[in-house]
């Protein structure tokens, strides 16, 4: 059976204020052309369908054209709510749509109930796994602990209990949106932390012949049965050195993967980093390969020059986004907060602050504990407005 694997579409987003969307309806144009001309029998896409839970009308709009198109295409499409997206409002009207052979898995009480699709080898069960609240389904699910491994865990264990009850040689499927240790991630993925632990094991996967991925927008390889498709587009710098694909899954009679190929995707822009002194990146014959590039450019002059903005468009008229990094000792007190906060998260920087007003000294295990917890609290609360609707 040929798979076609791909997730967050992220549809609606931006790229530092650069709208996406004719790009996003590039990419799902390449996507039905792909399924018909290399014969696909299933799409999988593993979460992220939009960008936020409540989504522009554009955006709804071109994921109701895809819906359609991959219906007219007559390819069962089966398709998970990730962590942006609202599962209750992307679930609206599921019954009536898999009638057209499209279908949505946002309701974790349907996790042990899969799509079966056929082949001339028999049948092939796939299993949607919705991203998981731990806060929210724990106990739902007879969790442990509000934890992430601890609900998938406890969710990846009725996806076994329900395929032990199906002939033997049914091959398995599962679609889930996670963060898997052994994934790298960019700046562009939502923070999933529960109580400062985002990954869970790959093992927790034991027992089936796919697992199609998504929430890390890089293409990744965990083992050759754990796959990231990987967001379609770049959707910040820390993905320049991305190649965006699709995964095209040959699962073969006896559940093994046959072939995994990569099915690049449209690029409507290629990005480019640069680094150095003003004067220096006008000047580069080196860097006239960027010139029609998205462009972040970081400047190293120990005094900010003059209208850069202006100056750097001139060369680089796709120029996004602008850095200052002086060059400058780390101890220089004019080194700017931002760049001592880059790549430090919330937790972190909350525990700085902690040993700022104390004059050195970091909160203990109990009150790093109740960093966690504040943190934890936050995030819970806005996923429960979004479950009641409030």
């Amino acid at each position: 059976m040929r798979l076609l694997h791909t997730s967050d579409w992220h549809l609606g987003r931006s790229f530092h204020r650069v709208a996406l969307l004719d790009a996003q309806a590039a990419f799902l144009d390449h996507l039905v052309a792909t399924v018909r001309a290399r014969e696909v029998d299933a799409v999988l896409v593993a979460g992220d369908v939009y960008d936020r839970a409540v989504p522009p009308l554009t955006a709804v709009e071109l994921f109701d054209t895809a819906l359609h198109r991959l219906a007219d295409a007559g390819v069962p499409t089966v398709m998970i709510s990730g962590n942006h997206d609202s599962a209750r409002r992307l679930g609206v009207g599921a019954g009536l749509i898999e009638r057209a052979g499209i279908h949505l898995r946002t309701d974790p009480a349907g996790i042990g109930t899969p799509v079966v699709l056929a082949d001339a080898h028999g049948d092939v069960a796939l299993y949607g796994l919705p991203y998981l609240e731990p806060a929210l389904v724990r106990e739902q699910f007879g969790a442990e602990k509000a934890a992430h491994e601890s609900v998938l865990g406890a969710a990846m264990e009725r996806v076994r209990a329900d395929l032990a009850t199906r002939p033997g040689g049914t091959r398995s499927v599962v679609l889930a949106h996670a963060f898997v240790a052994g994934g790298e991630a960019s700046d562009s993925e939502r923070d999933i932390t529960v109580g400062g632990v985002a990954a869970v094991p790959a093992g927790v996967f034991d027992g089936v012949d796919y697992v199609a991925l998504g929430h890390l927008h890089g293409s990744q390889t965990l083992t050759p049965r754990i796959r990231y498709s990987g967001s379609p587009l770049a959707y910040s710098f820390s993905e320049t050195d991305h190649r965006k694909s699709m995964w095209l899954i040959e699962l073969g009679p006896d559940g093994a993967i046959d072939t995994a190929e990569r099915i690049d995707c449209p690029v409507p822009r290629p990005l480019a980093r640069i680094r150095g002194r003003l004067d220096d990146l006008l000047a580069e014959p080196g860097l006239a390969r960027h010139e029609q590039a998205w462009v972040e450019a970081t400047l190293t002059d120990p005094v900010r020059p003059a209208e850069p903005m202006a100056r750097l468009t001139e060369r680089f008229p796709h120029t996004l986004s602008l850095v200052f990094d002086p060059e400058r000792g780390d101890d220089d007190p004019l080194v700017s907060y931002a760049t001592r906060l880059r790549d430090r998260s919330d937790q972190q920087i909350a525990e700085d602050f902690v040993a700022h007003v104390r004059g050195g000294a970091g909160p203990d295990g109990a009150e790093r504990a109740v960093l966690y917890g504040v943190f934890d609290a936050v995030r819970v609360d806005a996923a429960e407005r979004e479950v009641s609707g409030r």
